[in-house]
């Protein structure tokens, strides 16, 4: 399923989603690129993206509770690392996917892996 964690960067295309000025320190913001939910988080100024699903029951993972590098799914507890979507604890099993994020003359840009 996934089981993986970031994605190379050099093996993506990078997809503008937003101005930095968009998302602030401590916020989030929720994206759709094709058929990926992904949140993007700023965290203590530098930014992370990962997939906003819980690999536990499927369920949104993005709304729970920021508590360091980590996300707790708001449903069952389970906890992600947001810089590398590694899961940390139980209920999850399953790592979530990690997308590296970049600027671009202002513009937060994400990296979608190419299908090879």
């Amino acid at each position: 399923m996934y089981n993986y964690i970031l994605s190379d960067p050099a093996q993506c295309e990078y997809v503008p989603v937003a101005g930095v000025e968009q998302i602030a320190n401590g916020e989030r913001l929720f994206i759709e690129i094709d058929d990926r939910s992904i949140v993007v988080f700023n965290i203590a100024d530098r930014l992370f993206a990962i997939g906003d699903i819980c690999t536990h029951d499927g369920g949104p993972l993005g709304d729970g509770k920021v508590d360091g590098w980590d996300i707790i799914c708001p449903r069952h507890g389970a906890r992600f690392d947001i810089r590398s979507g590694k899961v940390i604890s139980l209920p999850a099993f399953i790592d979530i996917p990690a997308y590296p994020v970049r600027i671009v003359e202002g513009q937060i840009e994400i990296g979608i892996p190419i299908d090879q």
